[in-house]
């Protein structure tokens, strides 16, 4: 992983773990930010649930191993760490006999520039404002936020990634009078019997049929019975899924090229067995993909469960995924202005029916170039409906505590809160329609000054008037002035901060096939933070939007 995306990795994780209103930071001509090392300028201090308090006759217990963990993790972010940044928790289940919790967790960081000397520093004046103002309130839980470090303690979880620093607890601390054997040999039985059983479990299931596995409802059963596939006609058809074949790989698994004996060309994705897309993603993908007929969504053709095999069989793209070719020096120059015109359009499409018009109401939340596949014509079509979602009339109501997805696709919405909508798969295609007409990735980097994400670029320029100086160069001179301004307009509408300023897809098709609808001038996009903006300011953006109790999972940048 780049330099730049560890450092957004932290600073996302950082923000969610850390997040709490706080008062404004002042603006780089106010204060100069970077010339502080430590907090001095500025912190926030925040004792954690005030009507949740611990029993006095254990507090002094508890903050004796909150105050270890802290400094545990604290000595890990400083010298273990190029990002200054860790977790750690400590496992208390039954230490206090009257507290419900069964873990302490905490987090730590600094800003990546400072030393390891500086963030210790920070660091030990954090700890030192967290054992005067939060140790005394009793309450299980609290924050220490500042301009260069920061360092929070609670008893549930607040990161979902795995705590670098895992302190234990002996007995010894406990006055308790039950012999130890009267302690463990429950827990032994326990334990055995829980192996035993699901021994059993594990063994009737691999007896059971894969496609009743898949498949549990009867009436469901026979009406996909006919798309199961034979692993020895996969295997003919790849020759043993034989590397020559091999068409690319993605986070689940291979994808490779096959021929059916009649002269059909198919794409056979084969997960892998340790693939993150287990069986329940796979049935939902082949629930929604088979229940779904439109001609910008690609067609599955079969799926096979043999012998611990897990593949699914779709229709052959021969010019692979958007991104092979736009984002490829050479074969975007393929891409004329009319194909680019016609994929926006076809996406847009195949959004719509997901939305609006097809028999499940479905919202795809992975939509990015790589799920864009091109047929020979280089009509598109979308793919990978693993993380879709079926939503019902009334989508405020559709969160989730995983949020799973691509850096740069995601919507504030999704990626900070778990909020999910179709304005989410609204908030992807704009960044899709920008990544056409400008031929950039949006990647971007959150922490250095000194790179311009696609969004910051696109405004400055739509702002400045000189929009056409960003069109992909591969075009030339040779496309509608009219259009690229169009497109930019409704890109930049469909990545609003708020999801209510983002269009409908119904909306969009309306706009890209008119010439003459008037369309409302847009904010500025969600996720600006351009080349001047400092940490603090970043900070400020990402804490405002951030709720204290979401679980986060760390993503991979693009």
């Amino acid at each position: 992983m780049h330099r730049g995306g560890v450092r957004t990795l932290a600073l996302v994780v950082l923000v969610a773990a850390l997040a709490a209103v706080a008062p404004p930071i002042p603006a780089a001509g106010e204060q100069d930010f970077l010339a502080a090392m430590n907090n001095s300028r500025r912190k926030t201090v925040v004792a954690g649930s005030q009507s949740q308090k611990l029993v006095p006759s254990v507090s002094g217990s508890f903050y004796r191993l909150a105050g270890e963990l802290l400094d545990a993790t604290v000595d890990y972010a400083v010298a273990n760490s190029t990002r200054r940044f860790a977790t750690g928790d400590v496992g208390v289940a039954g230490y206090f006999a009257d507290e419900p919790f069964s873990k302490i967790y905490a987090l730590a960081q600094c800003t990546p520039d400072l030393t390891p000397e500086q963030c210790r520093a920070c660091l030990a004046s954090a700890m030192a404002e967290m054992t005067r103002q939060v140790f005394p309130t009793n309450s299980p839980g609290g924050k220490v936020i500042g301009e260069r470090c920061g360092l929070r303690f609670e008893v549930f979880s607040f990161y979902n990634i795995e705590a670098m620093v895992q302190l234990q607890v002996g007995l010894q601390g406990k006055k308790k009078s039950t012999p130890v054997l009267a302690i463990v040999l429950p827990i032994i039985f326990v334990a055995l019997l829980t192996i035993i059983l699901a021994g059993l479990y594990i063994w009737r299931r691999k007896r059971l049929p894969a496609k009743t596995l898949l498949i549990e409802n009867t009436e469901d059963l026979e009406d996909f019975e006919s798309i199961f596939i034979d692993l020895s006609k996969l295997q003919s058809a790849t020759d043993n899924f034989d590397e020559s074949n091999r068409l690319g790989e993605g986070g689940f698994g291979v994808v490779f090229k096959g021929v059916f004996p009649d002269g059909q060309e198919v794409a056979v994705k084969r997960l892998s067995s340790c693939s993150n897309q287990g069986l329940g993603q796979l049935k939902n993908e082949l629930y929604l993909v088979a229940k779904l007929q439109h001609k910008n969504l690609v067609r599955l053709i079969g799926v096979c469960l043999e012998e611990g095999e897990k593949v699914l069989v779709y229709e052959y793209m021969p010019n692979k995924s958007l991104d092979t070719v736009l984002f490829d020096p050479e074969r975007s120059k393929q891409l004329d202005w009319g194909k680019r015109f016609m994929i926006l359009n076809g996406i847009a499409r195949g959004l719509q029916y997901l939305h609006e018009h097809s028999q499940l109401k479905i919202i795809h939340r992975d939509l990015k170039a790589s799920n864009i596949l091109l047929d020979a014509d280089m009509k598109p079509k979308i793919a990978d409906f693993g993380m879709a979602k079926i939503f019902g009339d009334d989508e405020t109501r559709n969160a989730t505590s995983r949020v799973i997805g691509t850096l740069g696709y995601m919507s504030p919405e999704y990626a900070m809160r778990g909020h999910y909508s179709t304005k989410l798969d609204v908030f992807s295609f704009g960044v899709i329609v920008l990544e056409i007409v400008t031929g950039r990735r949006n990647s971007y980097s959150v922490i250095s000054e000194h790179c311009e994400d696609l969004f910051s670029l696109v405004w400055r320029h739509w702002n400045d008037g000189t929009v056409t100086e960003i069109v992909d160069p591969s075009l030339g001179k040779h496309y509608p002035r009219g259009e690229i301004l169009k497109c930019i307009n409704i890109g930049l509408l469909c990545v609003q901060q708020n999801p209510t300023d983002r269009p409908a897809m119904s909306v969009i098709i309306v706009m890209l096939s008119s010439g003459t609808v008037s369309m409302q001038a847009p904010y500025r996009p969600a996720y600006l933070f351009g080349r001047n903006r400092s940490y603090s300011e970043t900070m400020d953006i990402l804490l405002s939007s951030s709720e204290p109790h979401s679980s986060i999972t760390v993503l991979e940048p693009r």
